[in-house]
């Protein structure tokens, strides 16, 4: 959407959803100028390398040197990764116990069955 300022500018978090999405779709590793071409539009180049650069920092992206270029790979397919933010969550509160009581309790009675079947505990039962 373009007004008289020129183009609007997307948030950085709109931003790295779309460069995760193309390289969770991508069948191999890409550079980030074969992300720019994915993405479109007018996209700097530098905006790209910069959105990837802090993908890696914070343990999404993996990436190896590829001539004078990184190439990038996510870590996990998309499941993975929001355990992965779950579990950085998680790890940043002092009382883990507190923390998953409140999210337990927080589910859908549809969740809070799917979470028993995964742990193994039949229905209804509930720990004091």
């Amino acid at each position: 959407m373009r007004d008289e300022a020129g183009p609007t500018r997307r948030a950085a978090g709109e931003l790295e959803a779309a460069v995760l999405a193309v390289l969770q779709a991508a069948e191999s590793a890409l550079s980030p100028g074969e992300v720019r071409d994915q993405i479109g539009g007018d996209l700097a180049y530098t905006t790209v390398v910069t959105i990837l650069s802090r993908l890696y920092a914070k343990g999404v992206l993996e990436r190896h040197k590829a001539g004078r270029a990184y190439v990038y790979t996510p870590v996990a397919d998309e499941p993975g990764l929001a355990a992965r933010r779950m579990a950085r969550v998680l790890d940043a509160e002092p009382d883990r116990e507190a923390v998953l009581a409140r999210f337990v309790s927080g589910l859908s009675g549809t969740d809070e069955e799917l979470l028993r079947r995964m742990l193994g505990e039949p229905s209804g039962q509930a720990d004091s």
